[in-house]
């Protein structure tokens, strides 16, 4: 898989697709990811502003893949737990940025060196139009090396 067919795959992945979700950018790195969230009337919650499940949706597989993908073949990568923090109606438009620290890569190398599994967590701020900070969704990832049996 290759960032830009990523991103085109996930285009057309039916719940993004149908939710209104858009990739709009994946780095050539797998450190970067941009999505984008369209408010439209079928994908609005009772009260007209984006609903909550597709919030969480719009950021659901990108810290799993963009990990993965920048540590390599030899981890395993997988979701562990989640949670998202409602801070303020979407009104708008919302997009989150991924952006995959190198400190945060070179912590699940040690801790996973000696075999040992790693839970890390990761966090991306929803934002709509205005900058307005509209969730906060927490990832935690299980990451180990394929070749330590546990």
């Amino acid at each position: 898989m290759t960032p830009t067919r990523l991103k085109w795959w996930a285009n057309w992945w039916p719940p993004f697709l149908f939710g209104g979700v858009q990739v709009e950018k994946v780095g050539e790195d797998w450190r970067f990811a941009r999505v984008r969230l369209k408010l439209r009337w079928y994908n609005r919650n009772y009260v007209g502003t984006q609903f909550g499940g597709l919030l969480f949706a719009m950021a659901d597989p990108f810290w799993m893949i963009l990990v993965m993908e920048s540590l390599g073949r030899d981890y395993i990568v997988w979701d562990k737990a989640a949670k998202i923090e409602f801070l303020h109606p979407g009104r708008s438009d919302v997009h989150a940025e991924f952006h995959v620290r190198e400190e945060d890569l070179n912590a699940i190398r040690k801790g996973a060196a000696g075999g040992e599994r790693v839970l890390h967590w990761f966090a991306v701020d929803v934002r709509g139009k205005d900058d307005t900070l509209v969730a906060r969704v927490h990832k935690q990832l299980y990451v180990r090396l394929k070749t330590a049996r546990r």
